[in-house]
């Protein structure tokens, strides 16, 4: 078999986690697999590396950061390869030049565009093991980009896909995708499979188990996805197309505290508007989550709309820049929210499940501000001290629990 595997950085983050993860590959290996493996930088590796950068200047440009910070990931595939070895395992590191990993030209937020398969498969032929950097890749002007937090994800279901991988493996500290976060709902389950929407719905809202954007790839080129543990040897998840069994109602919970609220007053009631808010958003690369216009009245209306908190002082200058242009008499920026999800493809056959969530924040007592529905997913918009007592309710009103 040709097999993908992803180790995050807290699978990686140091020596003795790293022996336990080459260990791990030289099974898989000896086994008679032929073997690709991802890495993330090791640890706190990349927060310590923008706290370093930020010491000497409180906005960097975002290309040096993207120089700075695929250091770390280059630093974790030489480690590995040095392990592997040590145990007698012919292996390769390469980082994104050379593998030839062509992204959009968006420092911190490059997008894949093409994987140059040949370096890969060279090494493959001479029995190595390869192990690529994850996170980053190479614009058309041959500058290192990142993908955004959580990029080695995708950079793995990339290479599965471009490679026909017959499976890719993202190995974390957990142990599969859970109904909720076991650090926050300490009784919720690990799911034995889960769609592919589903995953994409509950890894857009804030599950941390993967990266969106690999969920979306791995649909869209039909990779065998298994989300497990590099800590024990436990089945995981599969993220699949369909699953084997009746769709639950409620397949998870997820809760986001990284959001902002931006809320534009008294826009002008007429036609474009809306058009020539987000669309100056969209050209800079802005994000938008949530969205709620209000009734007009006086021939005014608001907009509010949510975004990830890392954009927000991106979004400010913006706003700055274009407020008079669009017609806004004022604007309110709220960061101290969060947004909890509902997900379920059961949702699209059975009603009152928005019913439930709504009775399960008023025994709660918690406050809704903002709800956004899709045929699988309810969210709401909360203050951000009552998002853990608002995933704790959602998840024991559903059932979703061990038993």
């Amino acid at each position: 078999m040709l097999i993908v595997q992803k180790y995050g950085g807290s699978s990686v983050a140091d020596a003795k986690r790293v022996k336990n993860v080459a260990e791990r590959i030289a099974k898989t290996y000896r086994s008679g697999n032929k073997v690709i493996v991802v890495l993330s930088a090791q640890g706190d590796t990349t927060d310590e590396l923008i706290e370093k950068a930020k010491e000497l200047n409180a906005t960097p440009s975002k290309r040096e950061m993207d120089m700075l910070l695929t250091t770390g990931e280059q630093q974790s595939v030489a480690l590995m390869a040095i392990a592997l070895e040590s145990l007698g395992i012919p292996a390769i590191s390469l980082n994104a030049a050379q593998v030839k990993m062509h992204t959009s030209r968006d420092y911190g937020v490059a997008r894949i565009n093409k994987i140059d398969t040949d370096r890969i498969e060279s090494e493959l032929y001479r029995n190595n093991v390869v192990i690529v950097t994850g996170f980053q890749g190479v614009n058309r002007y041959d500058d290192l980009t990142t993908l955004g937090r959580g990029g080695s994800d995708t950079t793995a279901v990339a290479i599965a896909a471009a490679i026909h991988a017959d499976i890719c493996e993202i190995y974390t500290d957990v142990d599969g995708v859970y109904t909720a976060d076991p650090r926050v709902v300490p009784n919720a389950r690990k799911l034995e499979e889960i769609t592919y929407s589903e995953m994409l719905e509950l890894a857009s809202l804030g599950a941390k188990v993967l990266h969106n954007r690999s969920v979306e790839m791995a649909k869209k080129y039909n990779v065998e996805l298994v989300v497990r543990s590099s800590l024990n040897d436990h089945e995981g998840t599969k993220v699949k197309e369909e699953t084997e069994v009746e769709k639950m109602l409620v397949s998870g919970v997820a809760g986001d505290d990284n959001i902002a609220r931006v809320s534009l007053l008294k826009i002008v009631d007429k036609p474009g508007k809306a058009f020539e808010v987000f669309n100056t958003l969209a050209k800079n690369k802005i994000n938008v989550d949530i969205i709620i216009q209000s009734v007009a009245t006086d021939g005014k209306r608001n907009i509010s709309f949510s975004i990830n908190k890392d954009s927000l002082e991106d979004v400010k200058k913006i706003v700055d820049a274009n407020i008079k242009k669009w017609g806004v008499a004022g604007v309110e920026y709220e960061e101290n929210i969060a947004k909890v999800s509902v997900v379920g493809a059961g949702m699209v056959a059975n009603s009152g499940v928005a019913s439930k969530v709504f009775e399960a924040m008023y025994d709660a007592d918690v406050n809704i501000n903002i709800i956004s529905t899709s045929e699988i997913k309810i969210s709401i918009l909360i203050e951000k001290d009552d998002m853990k007592r608002a995933m704790r309710a959602i998840h024991d009103k559903f059932n979703l629990g061990l038993v």
